[in-house]
């Protein structure tokens, strides 16, 4: 994540809600992915930081979820950009369910950040009420019959969350039954929306064909590969093939590892550019050098964090094969950016997202 400067000089760091310098209150405008300092004008807020220093309102979830993202002065909309996504929350009442929830909201901002910053379309169920990219975070329930467990997954646009997983001890622990290396709110957050882009992206379309020579034929019966799976195990090679074991069970799941280990990539490349740990560079068609660059670092990374004895925040090889699917990943997120596959995001500030792709460079 980049960071960002206060009208008084002060670093400031995505999520932020007040600097901690000149305690002016800050606000994020996800379109420009930027954060600002707010002058408050009588009850009125402007964006410092944005051209012509427009009004701007707060997420109604400001006091709920914590939401810091800004809303334009001149919207009907009352959430922001990533709050309008979500459909159904858990009961509040009940519980730790709105600690949960905040966690969760959080984390599908980091997502809903990178989407935009990859220019990629965010369409919501008001554009598109099929298809829409919609999240329900949803708590198991008791029943007669029992306790109906609820599945992290994703239907046709709709993500859906079990928050349980926002329980450190309760992911950590199916982290570990599972034999996971890596397990997180951010990482189920861009697994799901690898779904929601095959769907979007390549289903379909003229990639269709390159997806199915990287990834294999997902008209194979899903149900069946992954009963095979969780009865088997991965396949006895995926190290050599895959980016994680899960990725084995079906070309849909490979895909969607494979895109959010794009996402923690380029994302991840960014902050280190922003800190200066990285030279600065163009995006480029050719993803080999990005993903020379990573190892490099991901190595930095990892021995870092074992000499403060915590573990590897990147415990993954990527193989030959797995660079070629990380590659058409790229390729199609490039496409897509470019407007050729779909449309950006709903942009109430202006002027155009093209101006923060631009800025991102």
């Amino acid at each position: 994540m980049r960071t960002y400067r206060c009208v008084c000089g002060n670093r400031l760091h995505f999520g932020n809600t007040r600097c901690l310098a000149c305690r002016r209150s800050l606000g994020f405008v996800p379109e420009w992915r930027l954060l600002t300092p707010l002058e408050d004008d009588t009850g009125r807020l402007h964006a410092l930081a944005l051209p012509d220093q427009p009004e701007v309102r707060r997420c109604a979830n400001h006091q709920s979820a914590h939401c810091d993202w800004l809303v334009a002065g001149a919207s009907s909309d009352r959430l922001c950009l990533a709050c309008r996504l979500t459909q159904t929350i858990p009961d509040l009442s009940v519980g730790n369910n709105r600690l949960y929830w905040r966690r969760l909201e959080s984390a599908k901002r980091y997502l809903i950040c990178d989407l935009v910053r990859l220019g990629l379309p965010v369409v919501d169920r008001h554009r598109d009420p099929e298809r829409g990219l919609t999240f329900d975070f949803l708590a198991d329930q008791e029943t007669p019959d029992g306790v109906r467990r609820i599945t992290t997954g994703h239907d046709r646009g709709r993500i859906t969350i079990n928050i349980a997983e926002a329980d450190d001890v309760h992911r950590e622990r199916v982290r570990i039954t599972l034999g996971e290396a890596y397990r997180t709110l951010l990482g189920h957050m861009r697994h799901e929306s690898g779904h929601y882009y095959w769907m979007r992206l390549v289903d379909g379309g003229p990639w269709l064909a390159a997806f199915r020579e990287r990834f294999g034929d997902e008209r194979r019966r899903y149900a069946d590969a992954m009963r095979a799976y969780y009865d088997h195990g991965p396949a006895a090679d995926w190290r050599a093939r895959h980016i994680s074991a899960y990725a084995s069970a079906h070309p849909w799941e490979d895909w969607a590892e494979s895109w959010a280990h794009y996402l923690h990539i380029t994302d991840a490349m960014e902050t280190a550019r922003d800190f200066g740990l990285v030279a600065p560079g163009e995006r480029e068609d050719d993803f080999t050098p990005e993903l020379e660059r990573w190892g490099e670092l991901s190595q930095a990374l990892n021995a870092l964090s074992r000499s403060v004895g915590v573990a590897d925040p990147y415990p993954f090889v990527i193989t030959p094969p797995v660079a070629e699917k990380l590659h058409l990943v790229h390729q199609i997120v490039e496409d897509a950016a470019s407007g050729s596959l779909g449309s950006p995001s709903n942009n109430r500030f202006s002027p155009s997202l093209q101006a923060s792709r631009s800025a991102t460079k």
